[in-house]
């Protein structure tokens, strides 16, 4: 897959996410958010060059990319973004978020994809 083909990914997931939480479907929307964070790191992982075929590795590129970054205020809210994502992710399969958690992480997903994908502009 191309970096814009991960990126087109990444925003239609958003959206998607936007309309399933819209309809009350949850876990699909959690999972979507979880998506669209990871088709990000994963535009930007493949022209870095790292590593992104696992969660694992997708998790640890997330971390490698916010520590590049030369400001600790976006270092954190990227930290805080990728975090947030992997909250949804295990939501869509434990139901482990309260309504107050995703009203609060969702704008953290949505703000940590825009982060990412302005990656991509900048390459």
């Amino acid at each position: 897959m191309l970096t814009t083909d991960h990126a087109q990914t990444a925003e239609g997931f958003l959206a998607d996410s936007d309309r399933e939480f819209d309809a009350g479907d949850t876990l699909q929307a959690s999972e979507k958010l979880w998506g669209a964070a990871a088709h990000a790191i994963m535009g930007v992982a493949q022209q870095r060059g790292l590593e992104y075929g696992t969660h694992r590795a997708l998790v640890n590129a997330a971390r490698t990319i916010a520590d590049a970054v030369d400001s600790e205020l976006i270092r954190a809210e990227m930290r805080l973004g990728i975090s947030a994502a992997q909250h949804f992710h295990s939501n869509f399969y434990n139901r482990t978020m309260e309504p107050e958690d995703i009203e609060y992480d969702r704008p953290l997903v949505h703000r940590y994809v825009a982060l990412m994908l302005t990656f991509l502009d900048q390459e």
